[in-house]
């Protein structure tokens, strides 16, 4: 529940405002009664014993830091029955993701002084004993004050190092572009997972375009693209220094964060001078005297860019007495100088394009998103997510055709004629319903962050979603679940936990929700009780089947007793495959069978109505052609024989009407990369497209209805 302002913590904090929130708890900003000063309070609301430690670890590793570009922890306390909440510093301004929205690209200087600062607090991190890994850098988690002072935020996913240890201390997610591909799985990371991150945010603060992903870089041989072709202006050496910290392999990046912070310092004449100062600058175009929030809006420019001026790290300031107390005047003119040399220059004259704000990762566009609330840490949400996707290589062979459609053969009590859906057709997806004739279109959610991924509860009466969904991508590592009524009232997060869950499924007795996540640094299906916010595991995808890495796309069978998912093995092949029971005491579950022997890609999995047929979509091994549609009845599962649907490809994520006769998936045209929703029989007959709006419509779900309404 939402501290409401004036609210008095633990007799001492005074809520002022809220400054962010998440599916965890809220960050607000509040008044230190006792000293008077502004602090940021950051609650965790569930407190069983992994998100209580993992927040107790955020508090410890904080607490023992003190650098110029880190922010403090200065209280921890525990409200018993209610949560615990977390103290530090407010710091004031916006993040870098905000700038970037704000005033577009950053220059050369900026992104060295920028990246030099991050740099120092990474060697001060790293040089901790035990080391202190940050693991989240991106966009939104560099704070810039109005003064121009830079520092590092979020230390939600952050890890100890202790000796020789190869396992994580504290959580880990993903947020591709920006994480290393050691960070996907089970390998270790270290100091240079923090470089490549950070390498990666100057690459996209330089050039708008979030850098290829790590992951896909190893595992499909991409090449990451040049600095330089996305924005020739960039010097050479400082397009060399960003590349080669955002090298694929650890051993090839710089083994240090000093490295990097002298390298970028060195790839400007401009601050190739500033290396033993050690600045920490980031000044924006200050706002109009007379109006300051007008010329913020406007991204002032012009005669703020040539008053901006350079702040000086305290070490640089002691240095410079140090010098001046010694009678070395020679050098104290020549610092004076440059720093007027620099003002002259002005600082941080532009910014950056907007990324996804925590956990979610897609291709920038200036111009595509939308304003973010400012946030003095961004600790509940991860972004996310694969940029390339079986589904996004495909290239369809041919338009469907438009046929008059009769109506569904069920009846329209009960809602069994809408469909959900999520669309980005107002620039950022969310969730929509429609009527089965693709009239009557109407959004249910309006989220900063985007949602998606809906399916319904077995009443028909509310839906569960995911959020962030900022693009249509694979996965949403970072993402939480929601539960919302079906007239788009009633939101309620579920709890979750760093790493992200989605793709939810509803059981069929309404009592759960199976759903893949990434709490355990690789794809499981899970399952959480609606009654009490019960997790269990149901699935352990490396003892499963042999030679296998994860298991994702739970959907049940219509009696609740079954759950088949998709379960990828070592040499990157999909197999459908189906559960034969759920876990005990949290154990999970032992028995698994094979539905089909093949060696070429399937996934998306679903149920037929009445249980006699699974549906699924196949492609091919290497994932380059369209999709195609396949159903096997369970009965002749032992055969491992699927047939195909005669509905020309591409086709995804099918999903069948309440009475079985229809199905509703998406596909997408030849003249448009876009996807749309469309209905036909189960065998391939009637087809029709729905959806012809701008944007993609994809995740289409068919209202339930209820069991006495069936035939």
């Amino acid at each position: 529940m939402t501290l409401e302002q004036g609210t008095l913590l633990n007799n001492r904090y005074r809520i002022v405002d809220i400054l962010g929130q998440g599916g965890m708890g809220s960050v607000y900003r509040a008044m230190d009664e006792n000293l008077g000063v502004e602090v940021a309070v950051k609650e965790n609301l569930f407190t069983t014993d992994e998100y209580s430690r993992q927040f107790r670890l955020e508090a410890v590793i904080l607490a023992s830091l003190r650098h110029s570009n880190l922010p403090r922890v200065t209280d921890h306390y525990v409200i018993e029955g209610v949560g615990q909440y977390l103290v530090m510093d407010y710091i004031e301004g916006e993040d870098l993701r905000q700038r970037m929205e704000r005033l577009g690209n950053i220059t050369e200087e900026d992104a060295i002084l920028i990246g030099a600062a991050m740099s120092d607090a990474l060697a001060y991190l790293h040089t901790r004993k035990p080391p202190v890994l940050h693991r989240d850098i991106k966009p939104g988690n560099v704070k810039i004050t109005p003064e121009g002072h830079v520092y590092l935020v979020d230390f939600g996913l952050a890890k100890l190092i202790q000796g020789s240890q190869t396992t994580t201390t504290g959580a880990r997610a993903m947020t591709p572009g920006y994480s290393p591909p050691e960070q996907y799985g089970t390998a270790r990371t270290d100091p240079r997972s923090d470089i490549y991150s950070l390498g990666a945010t100057l690459y996209a603060a330089l050039t708008g375009v979030i850098p290829e992903d790590g992951l896909a870089r190893v595992m499909d041989n991409l090449q990451l693209t040049p600095l330089r072709k996305h924005n020739p202006n960039i010097s050479r050496r400082l397009a060399a220094a960003i590349e080669k910290a955002m090298e694929a392999y650890p051993d090839d990046r710089y083994q240090h964060a000093e490295e990097f912070r002298r390298d970028l310092l060195k790839a400007s004449s401009k601050t190739q001078r500033l290396l033993d100062l050690d600045l920490n600058i980031s000044v924006a175009p200050p706002p109009s005297s007379e109006n300051p929030t007008e010329n913020l809006e406007e991204g002032g420019t012009g005669s703020a860019k040539k008053n901006s001026l350079t702040s000086v790290s305290t070490r640089a300031k002691r240095r410079f007495r140090k010098i001046a107390s010694s009678g070395v005047w020679i050098a104290l003119a020549i610092m004076t100088i440059l720093v007027i040399f620099l003002t002259s220059q002005g600082s941080l004259s532009s910014a950056m394009v907007a990324l996804l704000p925590e956990h979610v990762a897609q291709t920038y566009m200036p111009g595509a998103m939308q304003a973010a609330t400012a946030e003095p840490l961004e600790l509940f949400e991860t972004e996310p997510t694969h940029t390339l996707t079986s589904t996004e290589t495909i290239t369809p062979t041919l338009e469907p055709t438009e046929v008059i459609l009769p109506s569904p053969t069920v009846t329209p009590q009960g809602g069994s004629g809408v469909i959900a859906f999520a669309s980005s057709r107002t620039g950022i997806p969310q969730i929509y319903l429609m009527n089965a004739d693709g009239t009557n279109s109407r959004p249910i959610t309006n989220e900063q962050d985007g949602a998606c991924q809906p399916d319904w509860s077995p009443d028909g009466q509310r839906l569960v979603f995911v959020s962030p969904c900022r693009t249509r991508q694979d996965s949403y590592p970072g993402s939480s679940l929601f539960i919302i009524n079906a007239d788009g009232s009633g939101k309620t997060p579920l709890p979750t936990t760093i790493g992200g869950d989605f793709e939810p499924a509803w059981s069929p007795d309404g009592k759960r929700i199976a759903f893949t996540s990434l709490r355990d640094d690789y794809f499981e299906i899970y399952t959480i009780n609606l009654e009490n916010n019960q997790v269990e595991r149901l699935t352990d995808a490396r003892r499963t089947g042999g030679q296998s890495i994860s298991a994702r796309q739970p959907a049940w069978n219509p009696f609740g007793t079954q759950l088949v998912y998709v379960l990828r093995r070592n040499n990157g092949i999909d197999q459908i495959w189906i559960s034969r029971g759920f876990s005990v005491n949290n154990e999970p579950i032992s028995t698994h069978e094979q539905l089909i022997a093949s060696d070429t890609n399937a996934f998306l999995p679903t149920w037929s109505p009445d249980g006699e047929l699974v549906a699924f979509n196949q492609t091919n091994r290497d994932n380059t052609a369209p999709s195609w549609l396949m159903r096997l009845r369970y009965e002749d599962r032992a055969l491992r024989t699927p047939t195909r649907v005669d509905i020309a490809p591409p086709i995804l994520d099918v999903n069948f009407s309440p009475d079985g006769f229809w199905i509703v998936f998406e596909s997408k045209t030849e003249e448009a990369a876009r996807h749309d929703i469309y209905i036909a029989t189960v065998s391939g007959a009637g087809l029709k497209r729905l959806t012809t709006d701008p944007g993609s419509d994809f995740d289409p779900v068919w209202r339930p209805l209820p069991r006495s309404a069936l035939p």
